[in-house]
């Protein structure tokens, strides 16, 4: 991702409606489904500024990576200890067999041999390991957003069904979400590349609006799961070995 990326995560990822609704969604997915055990090890790679360690740490110990030099200082502080920096695909360095949980938060879509990716991932997966899975869909939303964070696709159920057997992984289903706002982020997108003012810039918007979004957003952790959604901005999903 370009420096940009980092800097207005850093700046916005506490206020923000999508990351503050975002976690609360994915917290009640993971305690819904996932099955961790009381002292679970966690690993999520591609942390970022590190926003959804302490959501993560309600559910074990936390372990993170982070190829962003400035984004992992901020995360290793949130953290409290080091951020590990073994990329994708090969996480070099990382403990086979280790993790219960293996978080991959909108992270595949940057790696171009998404496959050898969860291949690697799977290794280090404790038996009966999940990981658990965020892409942005549909790839005729297509944006300058995607072009500033270095994404080599977006992802329709169909092409993340195949990224997932192929390296040799089962999933508990492949569900939208951010479906409730789905129809207002596709006339935005529309109309910025029709005015020719489709930009990256994902800054909040004011406050009673994001305050708004957050509150539409954050009904989905009622919903994904337990209702099939229409297509939403994402798909979730967590994966294991067969």
């Amino acid at each position: 991702m370009e420096r940009v990326v980092y800097d207005r995560m850093a700046a916005h990822d506490s206020t923000h409606w999508w990351y503050r609704a975002r976690r609360e969604i994915l917290a009640d997915y993971v305690a819904r489904y996932a099955g961790l055990p009381a002292d679970a090890r966690i690993l999520e790679i591609g942390c970022g500024t590190g926003h959804n360690l302490p959501m993560l740490a309600r559910f074990g110990a936390v372990d993170a990576i982070e190829i962003d030099a400035a984004a992992r200082e901020i995360a290793s502080a949130r953290l409290g200890k080091p951020i590990a920096t073994a990329p994708l695909p090969q996480l070099a360095g990382i403990d086979r067999a280790s993790y219960d949980l293996i978080a991959v938060l909108d992270v595949v879509e940057h790696i171009e041999d998404d496959v050898a990716a969860l291949e690697a991932m799977a290794e280090c997966l404790k038996p009966g390991g999940k990981i658990l899975i965020t892409v942005p869909a549909h790839q005729w939303m297509w944006s300058a957003h995607d072009v500033v964070n270095h994404h080599h696709r977006r992802y329709s159920k169909a092409t993340l069904d195949a990224a997932i057997r192929g390296a040799g992984l089962t999933h508990n289903g492949l569900r939208w979400f951010n479906s409730l706002l789905f129809p207002a982020a596709v006339a935005a997108r529309l109309a910025g590349k029709l005015t020719g003012k489709d930009d990256s810039d994902d800054s909040p918007p004011a406050r009673p609006l994001n305050a708004a979004f957050e509150r539409i957003f954050g009904l989905e952790r009622h919903l994904v799961g337990r209702l099939p959604l229409p297509p939403g901005l994402s798909i979730i999903t967590l994966a294991s070995r067969g």
